[in-house]
C-alpha cells in the first residue's frame, strides 16, 4: 500500500508522481516557511513538469479544505476522548493543530492535486 507505484507512496513522500525518485520541494522541511512551497520546476529523473500550466496549484485550495477538516477532525476526537477536555480547551487544540501542521497541510494538498493529473509510470523508476 505505501511500496512506490502507489499513489500513497507519491502524496505521503512527496515525491514525483510519475517516477517517484525525486523530491518535488526544493527543502524537504515544511516548517522552514520562507521555502515551504517552493518547488523544483522538473523532476531531474523524468523530466516531468509539475506547473503544468499557470496557476495550477490553485486546485490545491480545493484539497486543502478537506485535508484541514481531517486534522481538525483528529484534534477534536483526541481532545474530547482521550483527554476528556472542556469545549474551550477542544477548541484551542483544533486552532493551534490547524496552525502547527498549516505547512504540512499545504503541501499534502498540492501531493494529492498533482497525483490526480500525472500517474506512476514504472519505465522511469530507477533500477538498482
Amino acid at each position: 500500500m505505501f511500496k512506490k507505484g502507489s499513489k500513497l507512496y507519491s502524496i505521503l513522500t512527496g515525491t514525483c508522481p510519475k517516477c517517484h525518485e525525486e523530491s518535488m520541494f526544493k527543502n524537504k522541511n515544511p516548517y522552514i516557511l520562507s521555502e515551504a512551497l517552493s518547488m523544483h520546476e522538473t523532476c531531474s529523473n523524468c523530466g516531468t513538469k509539475y506547473k503544468m500550466e499557470p496557476s495550477f496549484f490553485y486546485g490545491s485550495m480545493y484539497v486543502s479544505y478537506p485535508v484541514g477538516i481531517a486534522f481538525a477532525t483528529a484534534a477534536f476526537v483526541i481532545s474530547f476522548f482521550v483527554f476528556k477536555a472542556n469545549i474551550n480547551i477542544i477548541f484551542t487544540s483544533i486552532v493551534a493543530t490547524l496552525i502547527v501542521f498549516m505547512p504540512v497541510i499545504l503541501r499534502l494538498s498540492r501531493n494529492i492535486w498533482i497525483n490526480f493529473f500525472i500517474h506512476y509510470d514504472k519505465s522511469f523508476a530507477k533500477k538498482k
